[in-house]
Order: C-alpha cells, then sequence, then structure tokens
C-alpha cells in the first residue's frame, strides 16, 4: 500500500532520488523538532508524515470496530486546505495554505481513504477527490506533488482513493487516460529476467525500468482498484507472469504477484537495503506484499510472508509507530486473520496506544470515574471497603494503562 508503503517523509526524498526508499527497522525514531500537536497519533516529528500517519491509524482503527477519538478525527480534518488538498502536515492550521505549502497526492489520497471510511465526511472527501482529479497527469497518473511525473505509488494510493470514494478508477482520466494506462507503462514485461511482471517506481532518465517491489504491491492494488484495506480476492492458482493477459487488470495484477511471490518465496520477506548497507527484512514493504498478494487471490503464496510476520515484526512495529500497526492491521485483515492475536499481540491495543484513547475506551473510563464517585458518598460504616475498593479500580484502571503505554511506538510511511 503505502511511500506510497513508506511514510510521507520517505516519500518526499523519492520524488528527488527517483525510486522508492525501503524503510530501514534498525533506524532510531528522531526527536521530535516540533511539539506533537494534541489528537496527532505518534510521538515523533509530523512534519513528513503527520496525515499520512494519522490516516492510516484512523482507518486501521475503524476497519477493526474501534470508534477513533473525535479529536483525533478533528486533527486530521483540520489540516485540509481550502481547495481539498492536504499537505504532509500544516504546523498553522489558522493560515491559508499557500504556494510555499507543499501539499501532494499521497496525504489527501490517504486522508479520503481514512475519512471515507469514518463517514460524515462527505463534502471534505468532495473537495479532495476534486483536488486529486484537477492534478492528474496528461498518462493517467499521478505524482507525488501536482505536476511531477507519475510513479506507480502515488498513482495506486489516489486509485484507492477513488475506489474508496465511490468512483470507479478507470473512468477517472485525463486525456483519455486512466491510472490503469499510467500502471501499464510501468509494468515490466514477463520475458525480461528476473524481474518480469514487476512493476517500476518511475522510469529511469532513459526510460528503462527496473523492479521495484514496494512499487510492485502498490501496482498490484492500483490496477485492482483497491485501496489499503481489502479482503482477499478469489482463491487462484499460483500466479505465473504472463504478457498475453498484461493487457487487463487482472493479468497485471496476476504479474505484479508473481513477481512478489518469488520475492517472498524463500525467506518470508522482503529485502532492503541502503547503499553502503547490508540487507536485512522490510518490514513494511512485506506487509503490503502480503495485502496485494492477498487482494490477488493468491492466498497461498500471502500465508508464509505473514507467518513471517507474525514472528519477527513485533520490534519493528513499536518502534515504527502508528502507520506499522496499520500496515500490520491491514495485512491481517486482508489474509482474514486476527489482529488482536497477532502472533500473540494486540495490534489493535498497541495501535490505540500511541495516540487519543478510541471513544469505547474513554466511555469506560468515565463509566470507572462515576463508579467512584458513587463509592465515595458511602456512609462511615463502609468507609473501609469503599477505601480499597477504590484502590483495586486505580491499580486495575493502572495496569491497563500500563499495557497501553508499554505498547506506545511510532512509524515510518513513504
Amino acid at each position: 500500500m503505502n511511500i506510497r508503503r513508506s511514510a510521507a517523509a520517505l516519500a518526499a526524498v523519492t520524488v528527488v532520488l527517483g525510486a522508492a526508499v525501503p524503510a530501514v527497522a534498525a533506524t532510531p525514531s528522531p526527536t521530535p523538532s516540533v511539539a506533537i500537536p494534541d489528537g496527532l497519533y505518534g510521538t515523533t516529528d509530523p512534519t513528513y508524515d503527520g496525515v499520512w500517519r494519522q490516516s492510516l491509524a484512523l482507518l486501521a482503527q475503524r476497519t477493526t470496530g474501534v470508534t477513533p477519538a473525535d479529536r483525533a478525527v478533528a486533527w486530521l480534518t483540520g489540516q485540509q486546505c481550502a481547495n481539498g488538498a492536504f499537505a504532509a502536515y500544516r504546523a498553522d492550521t489558522t493560515k491559508a495554505c499557500d504556494a510555499k505549502l507543499m501539499v501532494d497526492t499521497n496525504s489527501t489520497a490517504a486522508a479520503v481513504q481514512a475519512l471515507t471510511a469514518l463517514g460524515g465526511h462527505q463534502a471534505a472527501t468532495d473537495k479532495a477527490v476534486s483536488w486529486l482529479k484537477s492534478v492528474q497527469n496528461a498518462d493517467g497518473g499521478w505524482g507525488y506533488t501536482p505536476g511531477g511525473a507519475s510513479d506507480a505509488n502515488s498513482t495506486s494510493v489516489v486509485a484507492g482513493a477513488m475506489a474508496a470514494a465511490g468512483e470507479k478508477p478507470s473512468e477517472v482520466r485525463k486525456g483519455g487516460k486512466s491510472s490503469y494506462d499510467a500502471l501499464l507503462k510501468l509494468s515490466i514485461k514477463c520475458d525480461v529476467e528476473p524481474d518480469g511482471g514487476a512493476f517500476a517506481y518511475q522510469p529511469d532518465k532513459k526510460g528503462a525500468l527496473a523492479a521495484n517491489a514496494d512499487a510492485t504491491a502498490a501496482g498490484v492494488l492500483g490496477v485492482l482498484g483497491k485501496g489499503f484495506v481489502t479482503t482477499a480476492g478469489k482463491t487462484s492458482a499460483a500466479p505465473a507472469c504472463d504478457s498475453t493477459t498484461a493487457g487487463t487488470p487482472s493479468g497485471l495484477a496476476r504479474n505484479g504477484a508473481f513477481f512478489l511471490e518469488s520475492q517472498v518465496r524463500d525467506t518470508g520477506y522482503l529485502k532492503s537495503a541502503l547503499p553502503g548497507a547490508e540487507e536485512q527484512p522490510d518490514y513494511g514493504n512485506t506487509a503490503d506484499a502480503v495485502v496485494a498478494l492477498a487482494a490477488q487471490g493468491a492466498t497461498g503464496q500471502a500465508k508464509k510472508p505473514l507467518a513471517w510476520l507474525e514472528q519477527n515484526s513485533a520490534a519493528w512495529a513499536k518502534q515504527s509507530g502508528p502507520a506499522a500497526y496499520a500496515q500490520l492491521i491491514f495485512a491481517a485483515h486482508a489474509m482474514g486473520a486476527d489482529p488482536r492475536d497477532f502472533g500473540g499481540a494486540d495490534l489493535v491495543a498497541q495501535l490505540d496506544a500511541t495516540g487519543p484513547a478510541p471513544q469505547a475506551t474513554a466511555k469506560a473510563t468515565d463509566q470507572a470515574a462515576d463508579a467512584d464517585k458513587k463509592d465515595d458518598k458511602k456512609d462511615d460504616s463502609d468507609a473501609g471497603y469503599g477505601v480499597w475498593w477504590t484502590v483495586g479500580v486505580f491499580l486495575v484502571a493502572g495496569i491497563g494503562i500500563g499495557f497501553l503505554i508499554s505498547g506506545r511506538g511510532r512509524k515510518q510511511q513513504p
């Protein structure tokens, strides 16, 4: 899905580098250079990924039946510009958006997916969708920023937003071209070894395409017209790369799934490496690959990477934060697994603990407080019992809060 499948901060970097930058699990979270706003999920500087991680967090909560805190939703809606677009982060929302503010398609599309799922934000999503349509490129795709060259990740996340908002991505066209046409140009032909079936992030300066697993996971969802949250497609045979069917969305998705399966077949995970660094597991992209494989119907091929994530992703998610927990939740959801028992971890509780307590939790806390007040009104003959009952309530509450805090962590995105 996501970056796209990296944090929005990394997505911004990819605009410069022209290639998706993988998330690195062992990188320590930077110390925030700005205060963390009330209502925002995560504890790291939101400058480059505030809207992205908030959108994924709220969408993941909604997907698992959790009702987010009102102030968390209000924070996201308050980030929108008057023209419908979202930037990665607006520190001062009392000031109107101007030309100096870099709005982007990824943040906007992620917000559309979240707000559509939450419901009750039709005006905001309509404006956002209209803005996205206004910045569609002539090849049918989208770049990270308006006017930027189309890339697979941005095109796919926007296609997912269009589908979530009730549009048909194949009918959202510019110059007669749709997102499918843009993604078709970024797909690698089956006879190109060993990258056949994969999607490239963007062509290089000479027009050549290089396989990119992150872009491939995004591309599979994009051609299928699916967003971050999806259920498994009709179970199919093991994916195969077939150039004769590459002219159809399902054929293109199957080719992409073939490449992803070939990359996780031996280890169960995708790999990433920065220049000069050793290869290491790429947890976020592996989660995205699970979603893409499931969406295409290759659930059998998605079981191994899902199992690997269940056993190995805990430390990464804790260090990376809300968007990481959301990616794992999306992977579990796509495969019909329980995100509340993901390798023994409750991803939902861990996500909830990275931001404002959801409404259901807040209500339970209020009820406990009311019980305490009633207890205080007991007569002196029951004073001893009342004191110990109250102490017990606070001990239980303390244990619960301790558990939530222990799950705190923060993410990625691009």
